[in-house]
């Protein structure tokens, strides 16, 4: 910036508890006596234009608390550019050049669809850990850049047929084994991955190719790093001084204290800069069930209660009613999409505020995730007794606005991934994912898929190794990948299977009770009549002469079949065909016999 012709930069940051503050950096020989800051009182801000330095220079605060301790250089908690991990100084950006990025997505921007028929389209997310989607061997296995990305991933995504990816955490983050759920650097892009300009021309890219951008974004926690929030000016200035309230015990993290309006406009203030600065089309905020609940994974007498006496965390359900209002207003660019993680019973989590609700556009389905893949870990014989699992969730399908999330929580700490928790041979097993994939795909709910699941890799999500690719060289893999591109599109064609995903009318049972054949009959439709049925046979054992109701008359065809030999299964089926025969059944006036292939499912729409 230039103040009275001269060219400098501009220094600010937020410490109401500090003796004095210094700007230090590689401009004065990180000598703190060089650049004393000044404190503007009411809001406990220390200010200082600094002449003769620009863009790049690598600066921290020096800090000296009220007891008169010189603290350890704290970063930038508002720096929009950082070093790369190890190191932690932060970097002065060139906002300039930022601010005048020439974006290409007008178009994008303005069809992104509003509030009353975004939950009408189509959602399909290929979830990423960018680390290490496509690591570069021949340098060190680095991570791949987001020029690098934008040229493998968005091809890789658009071709897929996925509708979105969703980026874990990239705000920078100092433990790489932390997968970015522990971030330093609220306001900045990770400079694992380059400049932070490069994440702006990979959104820009991604739009271009039709492709949705959705971030991670963790306004739960921070980590205790020296550099960090933590006692940022010698007092618990972003976290709770009670350790009650203030420390993680699951992550031995500090909480960020969110009835602060300090802290919670800080925080609020990152998420409008990722969707105004980096066009970004959704923000997923992370372990909200942990901000809701006082009690979060503490015994009793190791947490303060409300003011009423109750677990639920007041200030947090402020904060994410305000987040959400202010994400979906008139300071966010129109369009702005919020998820929840959140894996509690909590009511109205997709409630807009004003009806008390906490206003997000969707919320992770973990019920529907942990009971369906407890149903497909049994073995065949045994899965008789425990065929409600996968029906339970209809009982509550509807309850909430869903995302059916099979993400990499669910594929790491000893889980295994989605191929090695399905039984038997190794046929048996790809076989099993495969008909759980058009299960998956069939049952309301928006649709989300972590990285390497989509080809059934066989070894869990290490955050230091990129996916086995080589698996594709097996025809067996190769035809897993294909059923998944093969679901994506049909998804996005068929509005039977989408446009009503978050509402009762687009769903009805036909068999949901045929426990001794492991057999499940249902039928999608939108608003205008529209069908497709979907059989699912989750034994091995073929079924020929399977009757089952369909909701018209006439030729049915056999829309997607996931024992196709295309994607590696017996090819067994019903010709590509059906005609139904003037038999009642399953409630209906009209029925087929059906050849149900072993361990897969069907979907049939009307010719």
């Amino acid at each position: 910036m230039r103040v009275d012709g001269i060219d400098g930069v501009r220094f600010a940051v937020w410490a109401p508890n500090a003796q004095r503050v210094s700007v230090v950096g590689d401009f004065n020989m990180w000598d703190g006596r060089r650049h004393p800051m000044r404190l503007r009182r009411p809001w406990g801000v220390w200010e200082l234009f600094v002449p003769g330095i620009g863009a790049g220079e690598h600066y921290k605060y020096e800090l000296r608390a009220a007891d008169g301790r010189v603290l350890p250089h704290k970063a930038d908690p508002c720096a929009r550019a950082t070093e790369a991990p190890p190191r932690t100084a932060s970097v002065v950006a060139d906002t300039a050049a930022l601010d005048a990025f020439a974006w290409h997505d007008d178009g994008w921007l303005h069809a992104r669809p509003p509030a009353e028929r975004r939950f009408r389209v189509p959602w399909s997310i290929y979830e990423v850990h960018p680390e290490s989607w496509q690591r570069v061997p021949e340098e060190m296995d680095r991570s791949a850049t987001w020029d690098e990305l934008a040229e493998r991933l968005i091809p890789y995504v658009r071709g897929m047929g996925f509708t979105h990816v969703e980026f874990m955490p990239i705000s920078e983050y100092p433990f790489g084994g932390s997968w970015g759920y522990q971030p330093l650097a609220q306001f900045a892009p990770s400079a694992r991955f380059g400049p932070v300009d490069g994440f702006a021309r990979f959104v820009d890219r991604a739009h271009a190719a039709g492709i949705g951008v959705i971030v991670d974004w963790v306004p739960a926690h921070f980590p205790n790093d020296a550099h960090g929030l933590a006692q940022f000016d010698g007092s618990a200035l972003y976290e709770h001084a009670d350790p009650r309230e203030g420390m993680h015990p699951d992550w031995n993290t500090c909480v960020f204290n969110l009835g602060r309006n300090e802290v919670s406009a800080f925080l609020i203030a990152s998420a409008l800069a990722w969707a105004r600065r980096y066009h970004v089309d959704g923000i997923r905020v992370d372990a909200v069930a942990s901000m809701l609940y006082r009690d979060y994974s503490r015994n009793e007498g190791e947490w303060v209660p409300n003011i009423h006496g109750g677990r639920e965390n007041l200030e947090s359900v402020a904060f994410l009613r305000t987040l959400n209002d202010t994400l979906h207003g008139a300071l966010a660019p129109p369009g702005v999409v919020t998820f929840a993680e959140e894996s509690t019973a909590w009511p109205g989590v997709t409630a807009s505020t004003g009806d008390g609700g906490l206003g997000f556009d969707f919320k992770w389905n973990m019920g529907w995730m942990h009971d369906t893949l407890s149903y497909v870990r049994e073995d065949p014989i045994h899965r008789r007794y425990h065929h409600d699992r996968m029906t339970f969730g209809l009982v509550y399908a509807f309850s909430e606005r869903f995302v059916l999330p099979l993400s990499h929580d669910e594929v790491v700490h000893g889980k295994g991934s989605l191929a090695v928790k399905m039984p038997g041979d190794a046929w048996q097993r790809l076989a099993t994912l495969r008909a759980y994939f058009g299960f998956m795909w069939a049952h309301p709910g928006k649709k989300l898929l972590f990285m390497g699941s989509e080809f059934a890799q066989w070894a869990e999500f290490a955050h230091d190794a990129t996916p086995h690719w080589d698996l594709l060289d097996a025809p067996a893999h190769r035809g897993v990948q294909r059923l998944v591109r093969d679901l994506n599109r049909a998804y996005a064609a068929e509005p039977a299977l989408h446009a009503l995903d978050c509402h009762a009318s687009g769903f009805f049972w036909l068999i949901g009770d045929d426990r001794d054949n492991s057999v499940f009959a249902f039928a999608r439709r939108d608003d205008t009549g529209r069908l497709v049925v979907a059989i699912c046979n989750f034994t091995p054992v073929p079924r020929p002469g399977y009757r089952v109701g369909l909701p018209a008359p006439g030729h049915w065809r056999e829309l997607m079949n996931t024992d196709a030999a295309v994607y590696g299964g017996t090819n067994a089926g019903n010709d590509g065909a059906v005609w139904t025969e003037d038999v009642p059944s399953h409630g209906q006036s009209w029925s087929a016999t059906l050849r149900l292939p072993p361990l897969a499912t069907l979907w049939l729409s009307p010719a």
